[in-house]
């Protein structure tokens, strides 16, 4: 009987060969497969563009908002008008210009996606030789400009927390205690509430904290807006002096960096989060605007006596007013434990290889209690708001949110696409140029006006 041929084996050493043939002229099969990041993400990332935006939104309207009025008390109304356009562009363009080399990288390294930290030490690590020896330095700065950030906006919580409560209870016939005193008592609230170790647990209270927080706004502007002054009584330019603690308030205010890289992991479409309009513009847009209107209606109304909450200026003799104070110190109090995540997960990741497994549930609550003690003992010692968003603004926002992504830019296109002579390069001298100069003004401003209030 004839034997068949062997067909399949056949097919098999020519389908091989061709593949072969293929590979040796057109690369390999991750070339001519690209590796897109979107599709490799968890089912867990299914954000949309819209819920993107959305987060975005509520992630910027935060407590820097009712410090605008302080910015532009600061720089003066047209100043302060102008200043706010041109921050909201460069922290629009800062946060473009790390979000797209965030992407690029994923590509390059084929991750799904990258934080913060792991996107500044992965460029130092592809970058060019010299540079690559900073890689943990790098992710270090990130991490810990990231942590500070987050401990200063604790400080600014408790401060607003415990200066609402003490207005509200020295109309009312309460003790008439300082402003440290209650920044004290903020512990008996803040302990428990920071031992809460799932965000699930808190994404109820948080629902009703953002409507909390729209209320607290509305009723502000609504003060500002009911009879407010000429605009001739107020300041259209101030000194030269006030240009920094303009500029740091203002950074405080609007620079949301830190919360821009885990909402575009979350997106299912990422090519969306940039571009026209996209979700960055759109969301920089919106914030620039009610920012400016905050900013101008608030100073506008209450002059040089303007606080670094708007609702620390609110009529003391009305009941709306103290609700709106008594609103947003509860809303603060929530927030200070979603934000107190941050600081604590920095911590932890340095100290739990060194802890039995045995005592890590007990570590991470010693870590929770002493940070939280820290915060609120800082706070207690220089219960000064304003100051506290000036130094906040100042050295973190400066490095985190300017000077870090423009360095990480510049290393990430070095030798690509980016030589000594390119106008990209020289854009972002200027930024960290302008970064250093904000950081080290704001820094020696703040510095003079705590040494005059001594």
């Amino acid at each position: 009987m004839k034997k068949e041929p062997d067909t399949p084996t056949i097919r098999t050493v020519q389908d091989t060969y061709s593949s072969k043939i293929e590979l040796a002229y057109n690369g390999s099969r991750e070339d001519l497969d690209p590796y897109v990041p979107a599709e490799h993400r968890p089912l867990e990332s299914n954000t949309s563009s819209f819920g993107a935006l959305a987060h975005l939104l509520k992630a910027s309207l935060g407590s820097g908002v009712l410090a605008m009025p302080l910015a532009f008390k600061n720089a003066g109304i047209v100043v302060g008008a102008i200043g706010t356009v041109v921050i909201g562009f460069i922290c629009a363009h800062v946060v473009h210009v790390l979000v797209k080399t965030s992407q690029q990288l994923c590509v390059e390294v084929k991750k799904p996606s990258l934080g913060y930290a792991d996107t500044c030490e992965l460029v130092f690590q592809n970058g060019p030789k010299p540079v690559r020896k900073f890689a943990p330095f790098a992710r270090e700065l990130a991490d810990w400009a990231l942590a500070v950030t987050h401990i200063g906006a604790c400080c600014v919580y408790t401060v607003v927390i415990a200066e609402s409560f003490k207005q509200v209870s020295d109309v009312y016939g309460g003790p008439n205690w300082s402003v440290t005193a209650y920044c004290g008592l903020t512990l008996l609230v803040l302990i428990p509430l920071t031992q809460i170790t799932k965000l699930k647990y808190l994404v109820p209270f948080s629902a009703i904290a953002n409507f909390v927080w729209l209320t607290s706004i509305c009723i502000s502007i609504y003060y500002c807006l009911r009879d407010p002054p000429k605009v001739s009584d107020r300041n259209f330019a101030t000194s030269i002096t006030g240009i920094p603690n303009f500029i740091s308030t203002s950074l405080f205010a609007m620079e949301g960096i830190g919360v821009v890289m885990p909402i575009e992991n979350e997106m299912t479409k990422p090519q969306h989060f940039l571009g026209c309009p996209g979700v960055l513009n759109i969301a920089m847009t919106a914030v620039v605007v009610l920012y400016g209107f905050v900013g101008f209606s608030g100073y506008l109304s209450f002059g040089e006596e303007v606080r670094g909450s708007l609702t620390l200026n609110l009529p003391q003799d009305e009941i709306l007013a103290q609700t709106a104070k008594l609103l947003v110190a509860c809303v603060m109090l929530l927030s200070f434990a979603l934000v107190y995540y941050v600081p604590v997960d920095v911590v932890w990741r340095r100290i739990q290889d060194k802890l039995p497994a045995r005592s890590h549930r007990w570590g991470i609550a010693g870590v929770r209690f002493m940070g939280t003690i820290l915060i609120v003992g800082l706070a207690s010692a220089i219960p000064k708001l304003e100051m506290f968003m000036e130094l906040v603004g100042a050295v973190c926002l400066s490095v985190m949110g300017l000077l870090l992504p423009a360095i990480v830019e510049t290393v990430w296109r070095w030798g690509k696409d980016m030589g000594a002579c390119h106008c990209v390069l020289w854009k972002n001298i200027i930024i960290g140029v302008f970064s250093i100069i904000a950081m080290v003004s704001g820094v020696a401003y703040s510095i003079i006006t705590m040494l005059e209030n001594l």
